[in-house]
């Protein structure tokens, strides 16, 4: 008897509570006994067409009214290799006896005794002769299978995607960070190979030190910069950002939003951070290939700033309110973004009044979803792009 056609037979007769798992063995009755791992007549068409074993059969029909993600935990936490997710209706259906058969079902040929084939020790029962009473006795069943069939008959799978995919404890926002920090660290190296070639041309061609990259900024702390009726003072250009956590970009998250293009919730960072405050943060543009990278310095406290720091910012990110600017060297919000490239980050979703002043001012509002994270990247390189429109426009 086949192990698959016995177990519909059950499953129809509502016989289910009847097979019994003994050892390695599943016992039917008082009829048939199989090993646990014994591969049946079904098979998977999304696994690598693999056979499901009946230990698997069984556990998913006395399952089968859980969720499957619950289903799927629990064969995980019995080691039992899982029905996938397509295989299951129709499956089910089969077993139920709603369809009378499957095209994933390839039955097993079983050849006589006397063929020279592979043995597989199964237990089959058979009737008592003379008497009424029924007992077990030991055959030696003969299939005709390859060397690699009966070592897939024993084995276990410990994973598959889905287990994989369905795990606990799996952070794939770490597995995407690092993976882009990998592809920027390669970037990186090739940027600063780069760079010292240039520097060492422009050494020999002028025949001492100087020079510079397109921006006028070298990445050293001497560098200078001008712009058109003002002065951009000795060292890195800053970037201010709020201090309030109203604004989506804050001293925390900037710098995976400018260097990953990954936008993580101020609250998140917050978190992770253990509520350390860094003063000042440093940032690098680092999608581009062909530039020499230019290091910006990241700032929430406009009131630390000496004038000579003053000087040196370049941008802002708003909030959308006046009294962000309170304080500040300027005469009003027209100065500020005459000098200072602005910019307001919004959700996409969010109402027109939160942009409302914003679109007042000479500001580039970029917006970015809040559930979609690999549009971050594009709304980054939309500030970076900005940026450096404004840094060589005033260059000279």
């Amino acid at each position: 008897m086949d192990p698959l056609t016995l177990l519909r037979e059950y499953t129809i007769r509502n016989e289910l509570h009847k097979i019994v798992r003994i050892g390695d063995d599943y016992r039917f009755g008082n009829d048939y006994s199989f090993p646990c791992t014994i591969e049946t007549a079904y098979r998977s068409k999304h696994v690598q067409a693999n056979r499901y074993t009946l230990e698997t059969l069984i556990n998913f029909i006395t399952n089968h009214h859980l969720k499957h993600t619950d289903y799927i935990q629990q064969s995980r936490s019995l080691r039992i290799p899982a029905v996938t997710l397509p295989d299951r209706k129709p499956l089910l259906d089969y077993l139920t006896g709603k369809t009378a058969s499957s095209d994933s079902i390839e039955f097993l040929k079983f050849p006589q005794p006397n063929e020279t084939t592979a043995p597989i020790s199964v237990s089959v029962s058979a009737a008592g002769v003379g008497n009424d009473e029924n007992f077990l006795t030991d055959v030696r069943v003969l299939e005709n299978r390859n060397p690699i069939e009966l070592i897939r008959a024993v084995e276990k799978p410990l994973k598959d995607r889905e287990s994989i995919l369905m795990c606990k404890n799996r952070d794939f926002y770490s597995v995407f960070t690092a993976a882009l920090r990998r592809d920027e660290d390669r970037q990186r190296a090739e940027s600063f190979q780069r760079k010292d070639g240039l520097v060492a041309k422009n050494r020999i061609e002028r025949g001492g030190f100087g020079g510079g990259d397109e921006l006028g900024y070298d990445g050293g702390p001497k560098a200078k910069m001008h712009l058109k009726g003002s002065k951009i003072g000795e060292g890195v250009p800053i970037i201010l950002v709020p201090s309030a956590f109203s604004t989506l970009i804050t001293i925390y998250n900037v710098k995976e939003f400018l260097e990953d293009g990954v936008f993580i919730p101020t609250d998140v960072k917050l978190k992770q951070m253990k509520g350390m405050k860094p003063d000042c943060i440093t940032v690098q543009k680092k999608f581009s290939r062909d530039r020499v990278v230019t290091a910006y310095e990241v700032r929430d406290k406009p009131s630390a700033l000496k004038a000579e720091d003053w000087d040196r910012v370049v941008a802002v990110f708003v909030l959308g309110k006046e009294w962000q600017f309170k304080d500040w060297p300027f005469k009003n919000h027209v100065e500020i973004f005459n000098k200072i490239v602005g910019f307001f980050l919004r959700f996409e979703d969010d109402s027109v009044e939160s942009a409302k002043t914003a679109k007042q001012w000479n500001v580039k509002i970029i917006s970015i979803s809040k559930n979609k994270r690999h549009q971050d990247r594009a709304a980054a390189l939309e500030v970076w792009e900005k940026l450096e429109e404004f840094m060589r426009s005033r260059s000279h």
